[in-house]
């Protein structure tokens, strides 16, 4: 499912290409593309559910409205898919104000959605670039996340 979401984003909305509406026109061409089915299904579904997140209402009560940092508890479950390193990313990004606590809890729910056995700092930073970039009013921000996650760096980061 993942790798479909990749594809979806780099070849459709990383290249500002015109995504198609089409949700049967997509399947066709992500079924050429060599993916299934059922995993193409899980992949949209999860860009639906996405997009379902930007309205106010399903974001969690303590995600809303401007706060000052707090710091998350994680449950166990969340913890198990985002390792330490994860976490720490995450906490990184919100501390040079690339998320907020709003984008924060859309990426954890979008994170615990994808199913795969295997998750990586590598795809968290795709997530977080697909949250930033359905979000409105977060370009700056996507654009912040996206130096991030193509610029090489120039020595040690520390």
């Amino acid at each position: 499912m993942f790798d479909i979401l990749m594809y979806l984003f780099e070849n459709f909305i990383h290249n500002e290409t015109e995504i198609r509406v089409d949700q049967d026109e997509l399947t066709d061409e992500l079924v050429r593309a060599g993916f299934h089915h059922d995993e193409i299904y899980k992949a949209l579904s999860w860009l639906e559910k996405l997009a379902a997140l930007q309205e106010t209402d399903n974001i969690p009560y303590f995600a809303k409205g401007p706060t000052s940092f707090v710091n998350r508890v994680y449950t166990q479950e969340e913890e198990m898919r985002l390792d330490v390193e994860c976490r720490g990313f995450l906490l990184f990004l919100e501390q040079i104000n690339v998320v907020d606590s709003s984008t924060r809890e859309m990426v954890i729910d979008r994170v615990m959605e994808i199913d795969s056995k295997e998750f990586c700092l590598e795809d968290m930073k795709w997530v977080v670039l697909m949250v930033l970039f359905n979000v409105p009013g977060k370009e700056n921000a996507y654009a912040q996340m996206e130096d991030l996650l193509f610029e090489e760096p120039e020595g040690p980061l520390h």
